[in-house]
Order: C-alpha cells, then structure tokens, then sequence
C-alpha cells in the first residue's frame, strides 16, 4: 500500500478510526457484563478523539509537532487473540484490542518506512504513537486487572 499525498494519508487514517468505532460500537451492543460494555464504549470514545483530533491535523500542525515515543510494555506481543464474540470475557477484549493497536502501530510503521516526504513520515510517526498509546491503554488495564504476581 502507498499513501503519496498528504490527504490520502489523513482520509485513510480517519476511515481505520471510523471501522473502529463502529466495531467497538457493535461490540457494546453484545457485551454481557457491565463492565465489559463500559472498557468498550471507553474504547470507542477514543477512537472517536483521535478521528476528531485527526480531521483537524494539517500539515502545519504536524511539521511543529513534537512526537514523542510511547513506551510498549508487549504484554499482548505473547499472547493469543481470539476473534471477537458475544461471549467474549474482559481479558479477551483487552487482548482482541491490544492487537488491534499492535497491527495498527504495523502498518503505520510500514507506509512511514515508504513514506515519500517528510510530512508524510512525521504523520505516520505521530500515527505510530497514538496507536501505541492505546495500546499501552490496554496492556495497564490487563496487567492491573488479569496478571497476578505471587
């Protein structure tokens, strides 16, 4: 896949954002538990703040962006995702999420590698981040909530 202009690069980032809210969105809808609803409606609220914070991004706005790094503690990296269910359980959808996140972060990666101006790069890195903290998001809630130290 190459993205080679600007707002090619936004309209795809917004539309990946649109198909997860709307897939957190139908996720709510089925969650059993109440808690469970409530991490996906969250979820769904901050892919909507990022499609909001993305459709005002500008090329301006990103050249004087300072991107920092989201650290990556890679809890989910090691662990197994099963397609999303009605009956999926809290630890299920913090994993489904997470590597969501992570595929996100991928892909990003890959067109910032291909990326042919600077602008572009810069975009993806800013991209890379977000996605990471959402992750990061997720892998704190499933270490506070599912792991257990002895």
């Amino acid at each position: 896949m190459s993205l080679s202009s600007f707002s090619e690069a936004i309209a795809f980032a917004v539309k990946r954002e649109e198909d997860a809210i709307k897939g957190y969105g139908d996720l709510s809808k089925t969650a059993k538990t109440p808690g469970l609803k409530e991490l996906l409606l969250d979820l769904k609220r901050e892919e909507m703040t990022h499609k909001h914070l993305l459709e005002g991004v500008t090329k301006e706005k990103i050249a004087a962006l300072e991107v920092e790094d989201v650290i990556d503690l890679k809890i989910s990296d090691y662990l197994t995702s099963e397609p999303p269910s009605t009956d999926m359980n809290f630890q299920d959808l913090l994993i489904f999420a997470a590597k969501k996140e992570q595929q996100a972060v991928e892909l990003y990666s890959g067109l910032a590698e291909k990326a042919k101006s600077a602008e572009l790069k810069k975009l993806f890195e800013f991209l890379i981040e977000q996605e990471k903290s959402h992750k990061l998001k997720l892998e704190t809630e499933y270490e506070k909530h599912v792991l257990e130290w002895d």
